[in-house]
């Protein structure tokens, strides 16, 4: 991969460059990064980027219902709060690998349809059970615990299944324009989400969300893109073997396992986060749910402004530069939580929204980058077991800051607990300045089959 000194003031970008094996560092020839057709004149991406962008609206009013659920419905604390959202991350780790090893067994079309039918008969259950008035605290655990196991099997398709869609040497330009239809998706699904819980309950706003998975299910269906075929039966190794192979890719590898450690620790962030916000916001600045969707919604809109802006900005400032400073950006954003005043809304709404301004460009800046160089770095039929290795590091460190943050708000109060947040940014920053991330400045696409990122 070519790494050096961004180009020179009025040279056209990217300028010619050498390539280079990510794990042994030898010349492999020259690249050619810029992309060769357009991407909307792809109807297999404009589906899937529809089906995203159709999805992604609806679980996002989930994220903020599924909480307001358990906190306005059934009266939980900050401990019951992060323990239905740490059902993602119990799910995740669970099956997070064996996931990502049959991904790349099968193909991924099929995987991606029956997880987004079967997360809408899910999701379904809540109204259902709230309309017969046995809606429970332990239904909302089981329901969030399926639904992620189910996204665990579809994220790890869906990473994988983009490069069979679109040209390698367009896939940051892919990823940053499924980044800023969620961002939009975002900006009116948070917007709208707090009025919605007021308006319908919060089990009933769920009911869009399993309406968009439906649309997702049929827009997938739509495409006819001939996948490559998997290895056949006889030609498999044992699971626990493949996943051996996804685990030493990315240990082997130091652009990988550097981008792997450094999510991580965002991933601890965004935990202790999670955990304490909407309880935070509600109970410390006694802002009502409305209030809270609006701030929500200014994330949205952050996100279509880094979205927008990350493929031009590594071109101009490269890799390394880009990931490092959306690090530092998220962890100062962070630090603007805990400093929101009570009493005061209007302020305190002022501090939580520039803390989303900050927070959300970054991260999205960060997200497209380090998806766009997996994709470029490792096989398709490796890719589904990469991306579930990684999900499954960031979920790991997720969960424990999450279950940490809950039980720790108890003793100590929120505010209190808000403060640690920002460590996961700056520990972030810090893996990827000590590991050679901080010279990458672009990715080259591969071959046809995508390079093999093998271990050394």
């Amino acid at each position: 991969m070519p790494i050096g000194p961004p180009p020179l003031p009025g040279l056209p970008y990217p300028p010619p460059a050498v390539a280079f094996d990510p794990v042994t560092d030898h010349q492999l020839g020259p690249t050619e990064p810029v992309p060769r057709a357009s991407l909307w004149s792809n109807p297999a991406f404009r589906r899937i980027w529809t089906a995203a962008t159709v999805s992604i609206f609806g679980s996002l009013i989930t994220r903020m219902a599924l909480p307001f659920v358990a906190i306005l419905v059934l009266s939980a604390n900050s401990f019951d709060v992060a323990l239905v959202r740490a059902m993602d991350l119990i799910a995740g780790l669970s099956i997070g690998l064996v996931a990502g090893a049959w991904v790349d067994r099968l193909r991924r079309r099929p995987v991606l349809i029956w997880a987004d039918l079967g997360r809408a008969v899910l999701l379904t259950t809540i109204p259902i059970a709230a309309f017969g008035g046995w809606l429970s605290l332990p239904q909302l655990l089981i329901v969030a615990f399926l639904s992620a196991i189910l996204t665990t099997f579809f994220d790890s398709a869906d990473v994988a299944f983009l490069p069979t869609i679109v040209q390698r040497g367009d896939l940051m330009r892919a990823n940053g324009a499924i980044a800023a239809s969620t961002s939009v998706s975002e900006f009116l699904a948070f917007g709208s989400a707090g009025f919605l819980v007021q308006l319908l309950t919060g089990p009933v706003t769920m009911l869009i969300d399993a309406a968009t998975y439906i649309v997702s299910a049929v827009l997938i269906g739509s495409i006819r893109v001939k996948e490559p075929p998997p290895k056949s039966k006889e030609e498999r190794e044992p699971v626990l073997e493949e996943i051996r192979v996804g685990l030493r890719i990315v240990a082997h590898n130091p652009i990988l396992r550097a981008l792997t450690l450094a999510s991580m620790a965002l991933g601890g962030l965004w935990g202790v986060f999670g955990a304490i916000w909407y309880l935070f916001a509600l109970e410390d600045l006694g802002l009502d749910p409305a209030a809270i969707g609006i701030i929500a919604a200014v994330g949205g809109f952050a996100s279509l402004v880094g979205a927008v802006f990350t493929t031009r900005l590594n071109r101009r400032f490269g890799i390394g530069p880009i990931v490092i400073g959306a690090m530092l950006m998220t962890a100062l954003g962070n630090f603007l939580m805990p400093l929101a005043p009570a009493g005061a809304p209007l302020i305190a709404m002022s501090f939580l929204i520039a803390q989303q301004l900050i927070n959300d460009s970054a991260a999205t800046a960060y997200d497209i980058t380090e998806v766009s160089v997996r994709q470029s770095l490792v096989g398709d039929r490796q890719l589904g077991r990469v991306n579930a290795t990684v999900r499954v590091g960031v979920l790991l460190a997720s969960l424990v800051c999450t279950l940490a943050a809950g039980a720790l708000a108890v003793q100590i109060g929120l505010r209190e607990t808000a403060f640690i947040a920002p460590i996961g940014g700056l520990l972030g920053a810090l893996i990827l300045w000590l590991s050679p991330v901080r010279r990458l400045q672009s990715v080259g696409p591969g071959e046809a089959g995508g390079p093999e990122a093998a271990p050394a």
